[in-house]
């Protein structure tokens, strides 16, 4: 099991538990927007990390952004299964060739 694969554990244990005693309930029961609205925040504070060059504060935002990702996913009920499978899917693909795919 990946460090990962433990923190999605975690995010989906934390699911309906009490806001008051976790971050993780807390930010779900503020409902899907607002886990998107700090998922949004984190990406654009890793962005500003990754343009400064400072690699150790861009190492600490993008655990941010994992973890807010995986909460996003969460409050939406997307498992991090779910995001691999699809991952696994589009190996071997072209990214241009993927992406015209969509249309």
């Amino acid at each position: 099991m990946t460090a990962l694969d433990r923190l999605a554990a975690t995010v989906a244990g934390r699911k309906g538990g009490d806001p008051a005693q976790s971050w993780t309930a807390k930010l779900l029961a503020a409902g899907p927007e607002a886990c998107a609205k700090k998922f949004g925040e984190e990406a654009v504070e890793a962005v500003i990390e990754a343009v400064k060059g400072d690699r150790d504060r861009l190492t600490s935002e993008a655990a941010d952004v994992l973890y807010h990702l995986l909460v996003m996913l969460a409050a939406r009920d997307v498992t991090l299964d779910a995001v691999m499978a699809e991952l696994d899917r589009r190996a071997g693909t072209s990214g241009i060739a993927e992406k015209a795919g969509r249309g």
